[in-house]
């Protein structure tokens, strides 16, 4: 697929920077008071096929489950070499960036877009939260070039 960096608001961090991320991410999401939500239908998807829609991929994997639920364990499955590239938010500049990993899933390539925020408590309430924002197959194959830590 190659998915591009051409963009001035992509960008490829560095591996510390990932392996770090990701870190934080399995400590959120093993805290049972994290907030974990997922768009389960996007108006984007209206204009999809439907087969590479959030709720028919969700729906597909995880027919039997609480999709929080499989997100929890699945997302704490992400490594550095699913790692695909750093995406800012242009709708809300303010939020954290997004990081965006791809996955196979029954030979089937899966889009993976989250946002993490850690909150201290001490200075807010609600802990923290996982944004899923993107959980669906890929519209194109991936390759290895769209990996930048495989290599």
């Amino acid at each position: 697929m190659i998915i591009g960096v051409g963009n001035s608001d992509t960008r490829i961090e560095k591996k510390s920077e990932i392996q770090d991320y990701l870190a934080k991410l399995k400590y959120a999401l093993t805290n049972s008071n994290t907030r974990l939500e997922f768009q389960r239908e996007r108006r984007s998807d209206y204009e999809k096929n439907k087969e590479v829609t959030n709720k028919f991929t969700v729906d597909t994997l995880f027919p039997d489950e609480i999709p929080s639920k499989a997100f929890r364990r699945e997302l704490q499955k992400l490594k550095l070499t699913n790692y695909i590239k750093t995406v800012k938010d242009r709708r809300y500049p303010d939020l954290s960036e997004m990081r965006v990993f791809g996955k196979s899933y029954s030979k089937k390539d899966v889009y993976i877009k989250i946002r993490v925020n850690l909150i201290n408590l001490q200075k807010a309430s609600g802990g923290n939260f996982v944004l899923v924002m993107s959980f669906h197959f890929a519209q194109w194959d991936f390759t290895e070039e769209d990996f930048p830590y495989r290599k």
